[in-house]
């Protein structure tokens, strides 16, 4: 005699019954707020192509942490928008730096709101790339990049950073991060390694609010390429054995499968970047009118909690700690 044809049904048919039997949950506690944050004072600088989002002065950046915290999301990650540039991206280790200034005034404010600031050098070199250059003027210097890096984690941690992120995506890096700031006295500051980051069309917006569009060439050439997931594994399985505490993938909805490999293979901490190109698709797309955007929100935060992710970095997260926190 076969099933009937309403027996999976069963658990569906209320509220309730669905909220008993859900296998992901999402909650405010997952999710990362990033701010782009600048130097001056008073300074709220709508980015067009993300609406809902600005570049910040410290005073707003750290309301901004603040309301944040008060939703129940757990971090923020600050991107540095410096006043000057140079072919080093000297602005990235000074102590005085923007990043810097502001770790600072939100961790007096909100001790207990983990600190997470972006290590690269692209926001500010003037050239955009994520480490200098060769002397000929081409390809990123992979080792002369290194210790620049290593630099910028030791002045992060000690301004108060709570977790160093490197996105720059140089071979090697979680290691002489991860020297330097034992030998420094940061040994208990994990490192969250932006381990599987591909060459993405989706970064455009991003490239906007922090002007860190490459003046020549492209980053295909450390940034991994969108059609290889194996390569992804063996980046992240590297940056563990350089002692990474926690692996990201970026971006997140089109490197769902990647990051269920990750998860499977790594068992660790994984995060997931729902990055600027992302949230624009979906911005654009409710103010079209074609999609509800709380609706769709929810549904893309939970998808990349279901494949794996443990937090999630995005745009939304002031949004949907709201949209949450309605539904409880």
């Amino acid at each position: 005699m076969p099933f009937p044809a309403t027996r999976m049904r069963r658990l569906r048919r209320s509220a309730p019954l669905r909220g008993l039997v859900r296998e992901t949950r999402l909650a405010a506690g997952d999710l990362i707020l990033p701010l782009f944050v600048t130097h001056g004072s008073d300074r709220r600088e709508l980015v067009a192509a993300m609406p809902g989002v600005a570049r910040l002065s410290i005073e707003h950046a750290v309301e901004e942490a603040v309301a944040a915290a008060e939703l129940g999301i757990p971090a923020v990650m600050l991107f540095g928008i410096p006043a000057d540039k140079d072919a080093e991206g000297s602005g990235a280790w000074d102590d005085e730096g923007v990043v810097q200034l502001t770790t600072r005034a939100i961790k007096e404010r909100m001790p207990e709101l983990l600190v997470i600031p972006d290590l690269c050098l692209c926001e500010y070199t003037s050239h955009g790339h994520c480490g200098i250059l060769r002397s000929d003027g081409g390809a990123v210097d992979n080792d002369a990049t290194l210790p620049l890096l290593a630099r910028t984690a030791v002045s992060q941690a000690r301004a108060g950073a709570d977790v160093i992120a490197p996105s720059d995506m140089m071979d090697g890096r979680v290691g002489a991060i991860r020297a330097a700031l034992d030998e420094e006295g940061f040994a208990d500051v994990p490192i969250l390694a932006y381990s599987a980051k591909f060459a993405s069309a989706f970064y455009g917006p991003f490239r906007e609010a922090a002007d860190s569009t490459p003046a020549s060439g492209d980053r295909r050439g450390y940034q991994m390429d969108p059609a290889n997931g194996d390569e992804a594994l063996r980046e992240v399985l590297l940056d563990v054995e350089e002692g990474a505490d926690l692996v990201m993938v970026k971006p997140a909805l089109p490197y769902l499968d990647v990051i269920r490999r990750v998860k499977e293979a790594t068992r660790m901490p994984v995060v997931a970047y729902n990055v600027s190109g992302e949230y624009a698709m979906v911005k654009a797309a409710a103010a079209a009118g074609a999609l509800d955007e709380r609706g769709t929100v929810l549904e893309v935060l939970t998808s990349i909690r279901r494949a794996g992710a443990d937090a999630v970095i995005t745009y939304h997260a002031k949004d949907a700690a709201r949209w949450l926190s309605e539904m409880e």
